[in-house]
């Protein structure tokens, strides 16, 4: 059973599309990282999974030999267009403040790796988070960890495994579906909420936490 949010606690909230439009930065890194490496890699397949976490996407195309220095260069590749390929998603610098207003913590709970969050961050003009409101390297059971230890009321992301983490976690799952799935996905996954965007984050927000915890 999920708990409603009631203003009694953080929101935890995905970084990659659910925060960030980094689509043309992921596609292409995957671009770069298939030319550096010879191996093909379909973009449309891996934009069909976006929001996976880099070492699974990463065992689709590669053998395990090879697994460990395609994540480096990923890595490597990502941040040299991080900064360029990078924007706020509509609605996302309102929502972080809507929570904070509140009282509450706006904590960002994601498997990006953490070098780099930063320059995705700076560079979507979402960046002043304290080190308390970032958690990285964290998917599925992970994220439902951080939410379970921080007393999270909910949880936003836009792919299944966001609603799935939240659903184990007990705590409300908020969906956004400007990824890669679309709302019956979403819902199917164990979605409470699907917002069209974060433009109507804040106005759901307020009536939640005004209602008992």
């Amino acid at each position: 059973m999920h708990r409603e949010p009631g203003g009694t606690g953080p929101v935890g909230f995905d970084l990659d599309m659910t925060l960030i439009d980094s689509r043309r930065a992921i596609l292409v890194t995957w671009s770069a990282l298939a030319a550096e490496t010879g191996v093909p890699v379909d973009l449309a397949d891996v934009d069909r999974r976006l929001g996976a976490k880099l070492e699974d996407e990463i065992a689709q195309w590669f053998p395990p030999g090879q697994r460990d220095d395609a994540v480096a260069s990923y890595r490597r590749h990502y941040l040299t267009v991080a900064g360029e390929l990078t924007t706020a998603l509509p609605g996302a610098a309102e929502a972080l403040a809507a929570v904070r207003q509140a009282g509450q913590a706006a904590v960002i709970i994601t498997a990006k790796h953490v070098s780099s969050v930063g320059p995705s961050l700076a560079a979507a003009g979402l960046s002043g988070l304290s080190g308390d409101d970032l958690f990285t390297d964290v998917h599925g059971a992970g994220k439902a960890a951080v939410l379970a230890r921080i007393s999270a009321a909910a949880y936003v992301g836009d792919t299944p495994a966001d609603m799935q983490a939240a659903t184990a976690a007990g705590v409300t799952a908020v969906a956004v579906p400007t990824g890669s799935f679309p709302p019956a996905d979403l819902r199917a996954a164990g979605a409470d909420v699907v917002l069209a965007s974060l433009h109507e984050f804040p106005a759901w927000y307020a009536a939640i936490a005004q209602s008992p915890g």
